[in-house]
């Protein structure tokens, strides 16, 4: 049995880096989020930012997920 031990850490590496990336943009939304709830309570006026913030990073995740969705399972080819 052969490994290609290459693509294998090229894998590796691929999904380390996409599961950070979700994350720290998944984290920036929950951020937008606590923006949006700061600014509601001292009625300022970035409220639009936060939650246009929040909802371009949870969007973002959203898409991500669909992606790897689509490429495992074989019916939505």
């Amino acid at each position: 049995m052969h490994l290609d031990w290459t693509a294998l850490g090229e894998v590796a590496a691929v999904s380390v880096g996409v599961t950070v990336t979700v994350v720290v943009v998944f984290a920036l939304g929950v951020l937008g989020l606590a923006r949006r709830e700061g600014a509601r309570a001292q009625q300022d006026g970035t409220f639009t930012l936060g939650l246009g913030q929040a909802t371009l990073c949870f969007l973002a995740c959203a898409a991500v997920v669909a992606y790897g969705i689509h490429l495992i399972v074989p019916q939505l080819h």
